[in-house]
């Protein structure tokens, strides 16, 4: 069992700066794909960033490209989301995922290939 525990989270304005954090229990984690998803209100669960075992690939949603940045340090069983240039349509709750496969490309963005999920952290960016 993996359990997930994200923070970092929090209340900013526009334009600014969060770095969310994700930190696993478990000995494997340098083994699993890590992704970062979002849930605003009254919508679906998105797809945000995913990192590869490695971190030799990255996968972002297109609204973030260029905005966010996904890495990892498997020495201290912990992903990171740092979240730049932010703007209220990315406020949500924050969802760290744990997948026990690999994925390549478009599977990395998929719900169903994450075994293990955190609770969430809420991002609210003001205008």
């Amino acid at each position: 069992q993996v359990q997930l525990v994200e923070s970092g989270g929090g209340l900013v304005q526009a334009g600014g700066s969060l770095r969310l954090s994700c930190a696993a229990s478990g000995r494997t984690f340098s083994s699993y794909t890590m992704g970062w998803f979002r849930q605003a209100p009254g919508k679906e669960r998105a797809f945000v960033a995913a990192i590869t075992w490695n971190g030799d690939s990255t996968y972002y949603t297109d609204s973030v490209k260029d905005r966010f940045t996904i890495s990892r340090d498997n020495a201290k069983n912990t992903v990171y989301l740092q979240m730049n240039s932010l703007k209220p349509e990315d406020t949500a709750v924050y969802y760290c995922a744990a997948g026990v496969r690999g994925c390549v490309g478009s599977y990395c963005t998929l719900r169903s290939r994450y075994n293990y999920w955190g609770q969430g952290t809420q991002v609210t960016v003001s205008s």
